[in-house]
């Protein structure tokens, strides 16, 4: 009974949509999956979204380990108000993240005409930010977080014991991190990686205010194919379904490794 009100939350803002969706892309049979295949840019498309879903979430979970790491070892009343900052990206649209990044780093951004006094080129670095590498690194200020709140409770509750014992034993304490508590750590580290990935390989808001259509990524040829100027509904429906299987199958990953992690505990 107290599983009731999720259970029909889930039904009613994921099954059914995605059964809506399952119908169109299916009324034609397989026709519609044999299109997308088929559009000009959805191989290059596929390829642009792994490769920025790599970079970013890449990124993300190693800078947002290091950040952990170092919060885990604060006092917990400074932890906790460094915590309540670091969350804050995340009640932040992606369209809110990508003005406030043009703002700061585009052509004439506060950061941008700072690193022009400083004898950059602006136009160079202006330009980077309505790239791929410019839509890592603004995906990275949500993703981030994410790892963090994840990855925080493992690395304050982990036995630091262990790394005393390993550096009295000779070992630096370089080594205790990467064959101690790394180790130990991975699957968590793992599921975090996953759940990052996930969102930014299905994430458009901010690509779209950013590149616009310009850049290559599954997100986009989905949008593009419901805008104005597309008319294949079944088509996108098919797309659709198909970065909604691979969000869920790079989620079920994280999970796997989640509950490998709680059957060694």
């Amino acid at each position: 009974m107290l599983a009731a009100p999720a259970g029909l939350f889930l039904v009613f803002f994921f099954v059914l949509p995605v059964a809506a969706v399952a119908v169109d892309a299916l009324g034609e049979g397989t026709l519609a999956f044999v299109r997308v295949f088929t559009l000009p840019g959805f191989w290059p498309s596929l390829a642009g979204s792994l490769t920025l879903t790599l970079v970013a979430a890449t990124v993300s979970t190693v800078v947002g380990f290091m950040v952990a790491l170092h919060l885990s070892r604060q006092p917990e009343r400074s932890r906790t108000a460094y915590s309540l900052v670091i969350a804050l990206p995340l009640t932040f649209s992606g369209l809110i993240v990508a003005y406030g990044f043009i703002l700061g780093y585009g052509r004439a951004g506060f950061f941008t005409q700072l690193l022009a006094y400083a004898g950059l080129d602006s136009a160079v670095i202006g330009k980077a930010l309505f790239t791929s590498s410019g839509l890592a690194f603004a995906s990275s200020y949500y993703l981030i977080p994410r790892v963090v709140m994840g990855i925080l409770p493992v690395l304050v509750n982990f036995d630091r014991t262990q790394l005393v014992v390993a550096e009295s034993l000779g070992a630096t304490p370089k080594q205790a991190l990467w064959q101690v508590l790394l180790p130990q750590v991975a699957a968590p580290l793992a599921g975090a990686f996953c759940l990052v990935a996930a969102v930014v390989f299905g994430a458009y808001g901010t690509a779209l205010a950013l590149v616009g259509t310009q850049l290559h990524i599954l997100p986009l040829q989905l949008y593009s194919l419901i805008s104005e100027t597309g008319s294949d509904f079944p088509a996108a429906a098919a797309l659709a379904l198909m970065i909604t299987a691979t969000c869920a199958a790079i989620m079920t990953t994280g999970e796997w490794f989640g509950s490998r992690h709680e059957r060694h505990l």
